[in-house]
């Protein structure tokens, strides 16, 4: 027969129980929440070939809608990929010529090569020439994101190039990021495999992103100070996603072997 103390220590760890299930359940949903405002972060980050997501910039606390990076379809892409031509032993470097100010970046074809061969490439037919950096954030992600030579978002050149080096930024946390530190360059896609084209984004300060997106290049530190004094501008109209309120033009981008 079970006494008034024996059922008064079962009722007290059934309660125990119920309370450590609900306490495991909210911190699953607050997890997933993380994951999902992340990865809705890195989508913003895309580049290139036709129809493209919206990007939003927000902290994972006010954040209320997905934060995504403007992406080519890869469905629409139309061109072959540009035939390998550079040597895949070496360094390039990509030279920006903006109205603020040179942005130098160095580029390891021997872990990128057909990103920095795609560059390459586009560079030689003066793709990136007069074209409008389309995007800053400047709240939960910090990056300026270039490349579209239709100035909106929606641009690409037709064609996608494969992820690579997607585990040089080490491994990932227990919120599926890693570290993209200030300085870092890398391609914009869909958040599908293999969807880059010529969108890139470059990093102003450490942002936490899912490992989806190719790092290909550094910036020298002329050239992270441009891009740091172009968000210090913030973003037109005061938000904390959109165009820059110093609108950035890249005139010239040359890509030479180091």
């Amino acid at each position: 027969m079970v006494t008034s103390d024996q059922r008064r220590r079962q009722l007290a760890r059934e309660k125990f129980e119920r309370q450590q299930k609900r306490r495991e359940e909210a911190q699953r949903k607050a997890k997933r929440r993380t994951r999902i405002i992340v990865a809705a972060v890195a989508v913003a980050l895309v580049a290139g070939a036709g129809a493209y997501t919206n990007f939003r910039t927000e902290s994972a606390a006010d954040a209320k809608d997905p934060v995504e990076f403007p992406s080519p379809s890869a469905s629409e892409s139309s061109s072959p990929e540009p035939a390998m031509a550079v040597d895949t032993k070496a360094t390039y470097t990509m030279a920006l010529t903006t109205d603020h100010g040179a942005v130098s970046i160095a580029m390891d074809a021997a872990k990128t090569p057909r990103t920095v061969n795609s560059f390459k490439h586009l560079a030689d037919k003066k793709y990136f020439d007069n074209t409008k950096c389309h995007r800053l954030t400047t709240q939960g992600i910090f990056v300026l994101q270039c490349g579209d030579p239709k100035g909106d978002g929606s641009g690409g050149p037709g064609y996608t190039i494969p992820d690579e080096n997607l585990g040089a930024l080490g491994k990932p946390g227990a919120d599926g990021t890693v570290t993209f530190k200030a300085g870092t360059v890398a391609m914009a896609n869909t958040m599908q495999p293999n969807t880059g084209g010529s969108q890139f984004f470059l990093v102003y300060k450490d942002t936490k992103l899912p490992p989806q997106f190719t790092p290909f290049g550094t910036m020298d530190a002329a050239g992270l100070k441009v891009v740091q004094d172009v968000a210090k501008g913030g973003v037109a109209g005061g938000a904390t996603d959109g165009a820059p309120k110093k609108a950035v033009t890249i005139e010239k981008a040359v890509v030479s072997k180091a």
